[in-house]
């Protein structure tokens, strides 16, 4: 009986340390794959006046293409794409809760991160796991470096490259609809290759990232309504007079139907209904 234990346990053992030995080598390679993902910060791949006069579009559409993302793929991801200058990731967030509750497998795609950079990509209102994150990253990464002559652009930077690495994960997840989050703007974001979005919105207008999109409101709302597409309908909460006028403005240069969202206490549900984050952390 006592052989017998100890036999049981010296294999428990040698299960634990492989076990531990596995999970340590896994670790080293998430760790490598965002070791590597950082590493892309550095990477000037276009000055800003280029990514603002369009190569940033070209140059994303590209890495999609060598990834395997085809048009047809990205209209059939159901994106639902949002910008705004205060609260597009509230409004996102939102979107995918709704989504969820009704049984509709999400994709949600947001920046910035607070701990880990996996939390920009949600499969299901979590954050990919750290061996999905592995997996995915060196599959992208290791297409990108198989095409990588046949383009000007090698490698690509930390931002276009997370946004071609969660539109490769939620291709392969097979997510039934996708929340994708503006980064900077609309118009030249990368994010903005999508051909035919389910709907687009529009958060709160404000004076952000004057340097690349304008020091007024307009020139702002103009960058923003640059994410509307033809048959798409478009909806924004309400703005201010200069931006509402040019946001119809974009929404009639392609077609739009831009629709204004009533406020929240418009409805008899939403009077008295508290939304977003309690907390000390609420500014």
């Amino acid at each position: 009986m006592f052989v017998a234990v100890n036999r049981i346990r010296c294999k428990a053992s040698v299960l634990f340390r492989g076990y531990k030995q596995q999970m340590a080598t896994e670790d080293v390679k998430y760790n490598e794959a965002v070791q590597t993902l950082n590493e892309m910060q550095c990477n000037r791949m276009l000055t800003s006046q280029q990514k603002m006069n369009g190569m940033g579009l070209v140059v994303m559409r590209e890495l999609l293409h060598r990834i395997n993302i085809s048009n047809d793929d990205l209209n059939q991801l159901k994106i639902i794409h949002i910008t705004g200058t205060k609260g597009k990731g509230s409004t996102c967030a939102f979107v995918d809760n709704i989504l969820r509750k009704h049984g509709v497998k999400t994709g949600f795609y947001s920046s910035p991160h607070l701990l880990e950079v996996r939390e920009r990509i949600r499969v299901n209102g979590r954050p990919i796991s750290t061996d999905l994150f592995t997996q995915y990253f060196w599959e992208v990464f290791d297409l990108l470096k198989l095409t990588e002559h046949n383009y000007e652009v090698k490698v690509p930077s930390y931002f276009y490259m997370l946004t071609a690495l969660a539109l490769y994960v939620f291709k392969h997840e097979h997510v039934s609809a996708t929340i994708l989050e503006v980064g900077i703007g609309g118009a030249y974001d990368c994010t903005n290759v999508v051909p035919n979005p389910v709907c687009c919105g529009v958060a709160s207008l404000g004076l952000d990232h004057t340097d690349l999109l304008g020091n007024t409101l307009g020139e702002i709302a103009w960058q923003k309504g640059g994410i509307f597409k033809r048959g798409a309908t478009a909806f924004t909460v309400p703005q201010p007079d200069e931006g509402m006028k040019v946001l119809h403005q974009r929404a009639d240069e392609v077609g739009a139907d831009l629709k204004v969202a009533p406020p929240l206490e418009s409805y008899p549900m939403g009077k008295g209904l508290p939304l977003g984050l309690s907390g000390d952390h609420q500014m």
